[in-house]
């Protein structure tokens, strides 16, 4: 309530200062005409300074702000796969049987096009994830994502999340993920109804994990060549990635 009364005060303000100038003009030169001539062509003008204001001017800043808000997000993407995401996948992948298959599409060169990234995520899109858990080290996967927990906690509680409906969905997925496993302390003695569903959880978070991945690959590429470089030389689809630069 108060803000808004400083609004109306303010505004209030300005028309008062407007026909105080106005009065102080026809009492110097005496021309009511002169003073309604231009008084009318400002007001004429008024829809044209909305037209410039509302639409044009305000859909520049919005873009803007947009573009800046997807600056911030994708620096936390980047953290994201930094501290979690990249093993992880590595992790996931190494139990997938037909990974070799895979390979041949996730391997990025520096050169690729950007549309080939469309047939990369296509493709990924439309990919089984089938995954071999009996090679999935099940204790190391829960210490290494336990020990992750509060960074998950706190992108999940980041507002800027709100903005990205699909990377939510993954950290969702990933968040899931390791509460499941951090519930089990004997997977050797788990039931084949639990180890499937253990196997569904993974599958998820490999579906949203690769696809992701090659977004911010792409993003890297065209925004940050030594970011992607780096990511390249880690590329955990690649059994013969180095990060040394040969």
């Amino acid at each position: 309530m108060g803000t808004q009364f400083k609004y109306v005060a303010f505004g209030l303000a300005l028309v008062i200062l407007s026909v105080i100038t106005y009065s102080f003009h026809y009492l110097i030169f005496q021309d009511s005409h002169h003073i309604f001539i231009y008084l009318l062509g400002d007001i004429a003008f008024v829809p044209i300074e909305v037209l410039l204001v509302s639409m044009i001017i305000h859909h520049f800043l919005n873009e803007m702000d947009k573009r800046n808000k997807m600056e911030k997000l994708n620096m936390i993407i980047g953290s994201f796969f930094s501290e979690v995401g990249t093993k992880l996948l590595a992790l996931i992948s190494n139990a997938d049987p037909e990974l070799d298959s895979v390979r041949k599409y996730i391997i990025i060169k520096n050169d690729l096009p950007d549309k080939e990234f469309v047939n990369i995520i296509k493709y990924l899109k439309n990919y089984d994830y089938n995954i071999d858990i009996k090679k999935v080290d099940l204790d190391d996967l829960r210490i290494f994502m336990t020990d992750k927990r509060n960074f998950l906690v706190l992108l999940l509680e980041n507002p800027t999340m709100l903005e990205h409906e699909v990377f939510t969905e993954l950290l969702r997925a990933v968040f899931h993920l390791a509460e499941e496993l951090e519930f089990r302390d004997d997977f050797s003695s788990l039931p084949d109804t639990d180890i499937n569903h253990l196997s569904v959880d993974i599958r998820r978070v490999y579906s949203l994990l690769a696809i992701e991945w090659v977004l911010y690959m792409k993003y890297m590429k065209s925004n940050y060549p030594y970011l992607f470089s780096l990511s390249m030389r880690t590329n955990p689809f690649d059994k013969d990635a180095s990060p040394i630069v040969d």
